[in-house]
Order: structure tokens, then sequence, then C-alpha cells
């Protein structure tokens, strides 16, 4: 029952993700601009005159049907996510003494309540770039955490490799969890067209950038930290540093893929996050080529999960080799003898 559960989350971990970016990127966020419910009702049905009055008021503005309803969606998912993964904690409790891993389903509470915060921060504070790159990280660390737990519950075998090998997958682990954080910055900020050509920006290699109001994180949407708009050589700061953060992940990455297709035990999972990266990379190209239409930038977004999963599976799933430094030692104090 709790290995079902565990299984359960993470699917629904992974909807609501994939959802919360077509939310965010069909300008739906606010679609329901109070939280939890939507002005006050437990459903866009029953906020129907509400909702036509400020649709009335600003029919450009981010209140209509449609979008209270993608908005809603999202957080009924996301309540039910909350709930499954209560269930999963109450059940390790009562199995902690079997060996059932209490910490990490604890952990998994603690962030699943500070994701509901965000996402309450995220409506009321009006769509603040550092919250919402908050909600989208612990989105993703939520899923990341139900499938170590999930791949711990399989009882999945675990391959010995060499440590620099080991090394390699908790190195370019991190740099994909800066990439994911550096690609949340673009998308909150609205970013992703600042530059439309590729490999080269506005033409040049290393075009004009305004860096310091790129990563003020205390500020409004579309401003600087004082009041000003963000000017477009902000936001191509903040596109050019997840275009550096794609080719830094994209090394590691693929170092890892083939010394992982070089071993037969490792070969299956180094085709696999090979795969995943070429589909992530061809994504972003084709979303910046394509000038981001809506289905690309949602796939963008999956493709980012899923690689993200995969990673959390190689590094589950390899151990550094254990190096015999007594047995030597010992040796070496033998022969001195």
């Amino acid at each position: 029952m709790l290995r079902r559960l565990v299984f359960a989350a993470l699917s629904l971990a992974c909807v609501v993700i994939v959802l919360g970016a077509y939310v965010r990127l069909s300008d739906a966020g606010l679609g329901c601009p109070d939280w939890p419910g939507c002005y006050g009702q437990l459903s866009p049905h029953h906020a129907a005159d509400a909702i036509s009055a400020a649709h009335a008021e600003a029919p450009q503005g981010p209140v209509s049907m449609p979008k209270a309803w993608k908005e809603m969606v999202h957080r009924y998912l996301a309540a039910s996510l909350g709930l499954l993964i209560l269930a999963i904690a109450v059940l390790t409790w009562r199995r902690r003494r079997e060996g059932a891993p209490l910490g990490l389903a604890l952990a998994l509470v603690g962030v699943v309540i500070f994701q509901g915060l965000l996402g309450k921060w995220t409506v009321t504070l009006l769509l603040k770039p550092a919250i919402v790159s908050g909600h989208l990280i612990g989105g993703m660390t939520t899923a990341a955490l139900l499938a170590w737990l999930a791949f711990r519950l399989s009882g999945l075998r675990r391959i010995e490799v060499s440590p620099a090998q080991a090394w390699l997958a908790r190195s370019a682990f991190v740099a994909l969890v800066c990439q994911v954080m550096l690609g949340g910055w673009v998308s909150t900020n609205y970013a992703a067209l600042a530059c439309t050509d590729l490999p080269t920006c506005h033409g040049a290699w290393w075009p004009e950038a305004d860096f310091r109001n790129a990563f003020h994180l205390v500020r409004e949407l579309g401003m600087t930290a004082t009041g000003d708009l963000l000017s477009n050589a902000a936001l191509t700061a903040i596109h050019l540093s997840h275009r550096v953060g794609a080719l830094v992940a994209g090394v590691l990455v693929s170092a890892l893929s083939i010394a992982l297709l070089r071993r037969t035990t490792t070969r299956g999972l180094g085709a696999l996050v090979l795969a995943a990266l070429v589909l992530q990379i061809s994504l972003g190209v084709a979303n910046v080529l394509l000038s981001l239409p809506l289905p690309l930038a949602v796939m963008h977004n999956a493709g980012a999960l899923l690689l993200v999963l995969v990673m959390v599976r190689i590094n589950h799933a390899v151990r550094p080799r254990a190096v015999p430094v007594l047995r030597g030692r010992c040796l070496n104090e033998n022969a001195l003898a």
C-alpha cells in the first residue's frame, strides 16, 4: 500500500508540475486573485458573477472564466497531492520499526507545506519572480523526493561504480538543479524571448547585459529593486545565464551518459539520460526559433522534470566502490614488521 501511494503521488506530482507550467505560461496565474478559493468561493462556477464583473472591467486582464478554471483545477490537484503525501507520512510512521524511511517522508511533508505557502504567496503577492521561481523549485523538489522514496521502496539493485563516476553523477545533478533554477527565473521574468537568435544573441556572442538588476530577488514583476522598468539588457542577462547554464549542465550530463554507456550494467541508464538531454536541448532550441509556442514551452518544462527524475534514478542507482584503505594499511604495517 505504501509503495502504491508513493507511485500515485509521484504521478500526480508530475501532472501538477506540468499543469502549473501551463497555468503560468498561459497567463492564468491570477485567474483567481485570492487564495485558497476563487473570490471567496469553492469554484469558479460559484464565483461566476465576480469573475464576469472583473472580466468586463478589464477584458485583457488576468481574470476570465477559462483562466479561473485553469488556476482552480491546479489548486485542486495540488491539494490532493498534499493529502496523498500526508497519508504516506502516516503509513511510514506506522512502519518505522520495519525500516520505513520516516525521515524522507517527514521531509516531504515539510516541503509540501512550504510549497502550499508559496502557492498562496504567488497569488497574494502578485507573481513576484522570487516567489514564483521558488514555487517551481518546490514542485521539482517534491517530485525528486517522491522519486527517491519510490526507488528506495522498490528495492532496486544499486550498482557499484568508481568514485570518479559517482562524483560525476552528483556533480551533473547539481548542475542540472542550478539550470532548472535558471530556467524558472527565465520563465517567471518572461525572458524566454530576450534573445531570438541562435547561437548568438542580438547578433553578438556576448551582447549588452545588465546582471546587477537581472538577479535582484526582492522586486516586483517586470521592475527593478528601485521601481523602474526592467530593461532589455537585464532580460538579456537572464536569458544568457540560462544558455551558459545549459552549456555547463549539458557537458556534465553528456560526460555522465558516456561514462554510463561504457559499462554493461549502466548502459540503459546512460541511454535514458542521453535521450532526455537531447530532447530537452531540442525543445529549448525550438522554443527560441519558433517564438515560444505554448505547447513547446510546456513541453520544455516537462522535459526538465524528466531530466530531474532520470538523474535522481541514476544517483540512487550508483554508489562509489569501496576503496580497501584499511586492508592496504595493515599490509604495509605487516611488511614493515
